[in-house]
């Protein structure tokens, strides 16, 4: 495999170092092929809410394998599913699943341009909303620019069609609609920014983007991937009171399994195939075993709500943070943005409003910070700009445990990179 891994973020290639190879997972811990155990703040990027492998959703793999992997047919797992999903979600009307994220914005960007007529997107500088080349592209300068490609193997003439905007800046998102009258197909932004790190959108940020899509005869695409089911039972879009046109979701959904689904008003979806000319399929979308894990890791989010334990432990958290910041004097050198059960500590001031300020954060104290935090038994994400992941699975301990090993993480970083 290159570079060893299926991720290129698996690889430790921002902080440096080879990666451990997990062996298994269970609550809020993982343990390696060398047997050591990790407090774990990964949980595979969102989707255990409820921490690694819960009997509920270990209950309908069981079950759901002894009937068959996959038919190639239609299965009630999808149907019921699906009636889940759009009860939910504020703006879904249908659903369609796929197998990830990534095909989940690809296909909801192409809808969106066959049902305007229109080919070019906007994203905001640091979203990432998977590997697909129409969002694989890097800002440049102004207010509103066009893309640039951002990997080898996209085409300049693709990227062109791609304008990246700063978050949370309503008068750039006005400015590019000034700038290309006609052409916009599509909005496309997490609601919550959570692959810059996480970054909460300003007040009045959101209703801006559903204003000026509207005014500008274009469709607004939530990419609720990392923030559907997490931050409440309906994503952001509940939170924040803000309907989509479009929402792409993942993580949650499958309980761990591969999953993605596009979703939201019933015009827009019976255009894709077979009711409508637009076209998008899967042989293992809808895989069984898939939308067993979703079943039951909704129905177990209708049961027991996580999100008011959620917030009171990430608050928690929040808090110790803090409170070590301040006791080694490093808290006017520190940023900690949180929401709900997802939290970044940015190794630059505040605030955070945007990818341009993302990026003044120190990778190279963040990098040290994280291989201590390793040698103390917590797992972080491998890379500034990704969210810690909280679950229903750390405990108060867990958490002082967390804070413990930060103090004497963050007095090696600051210690090994002194100015």
């Amino acid at each position: 495999m290159p570079g060893g891994v299926s991720s290129p973020v698996r690889s430790f290639a921002s902080v440096g170092g080879e990666p451990f190879f997990v062996a298994s997972a269970r609550g809020a811990r993982v343990r390696d092929a060398d047997g050591r155990s990790y407090l774990d703040y990964v949980g595979s990027y969102g989707p255990h809410v409820f921490g690694h492998a819960p009997t509920f959703v270990r209950r309908a793999l069981d079950r759901a394998a002894r009937r068959g992997t996959s038919y190639g047919a239609p299965t009630e797992l999808e149907v019921r599913l699906a009636e889940r999903v759009t009860r939910m979600v504020p703006s879904v009307e249908m659903v369609r699943f796929v197998n990830s994220g990534t095909e989940a914005t690809m296909s909801a960007a192409r809808l969106a341009r066959a049902a305007t007529g229109r080919k070019r997107l906007v994203k905001v500088e640091g979203g990432y909303h998977g590997h697909g080349d129409s969002f694989l592209v890097a800002a440049g300068s102004g207010i509103a620019t066009l893309g640039i490609a951002g990997s080898p193997g996209v085409p300049d003439e693709l990227a062109a069609l791609t304008t990246v905007v700063p978050y949370n800046d309503a008068a750039a998102l006005d400015a590019a609609f000034a700038r290309f009258p006609g052409e916009i197909a599509a909005v496309i932004l997490e609601p919550l920014a959570a692959n810059m790190g996480v970054v909460l959108p300003a007040p009045g940020y959101l209703a801006a983007a559903r204003r000026a899509t509207e005014e500008g005869g274009a469709l607004l695409i939530f990419d609720e991937v990392i923030s559907g089911f997490r931050l409440a039972a309906g994503g952001a879009q509940e939170v924040w009171a803000i309907r989509p046109d479009l929402t792409t979701l993942g993580k949650i959904l499958g309980g761990g399994l591969p999953i993605g689904a596009y979703g939201g008003r019933r015009d827009l979806m019976e255009r894709m195939a077979p009711v409508g000319p637009v076209y998008q399929a899967g042989t293992l979308s809808g895989n069984p075993l898939a939308t067993s894990s979703g079943i039951a890791m909704l129905d177990e989010i209708r049961r027991r709500p996580p999100y008011a334990e959620l917030e009171r432990r990430g608050a928690l958290l929040e808090a110790l943070l803090r409170e070590v910041a301040a006791k080694l004097g490093v808290s006017e050198r520190l940023c900690l943005t949180r929401a709900g059960s997802l939290l970044t500590l940015f190794f630059a001031p505040g605030p955070m409003r945007h990818f341009a300020d993302v990026r003044r954060s120190d990778t190279r104290r963040y990098a040290a910070f994280f291989h201590a935090m390793r040698k103390r038994g917590v797992f972080l994400p491998p890379a500034q700009f990704e969210a810690w992941f909280l679950s229903a699975a750390h405990t108060d301990a867990d958490l002082r445990k967390t804070a413990r090993a930060a103090e004497e993480s963050l007095r090696e970083a600051f210690a090994a990179g002194a100015d």
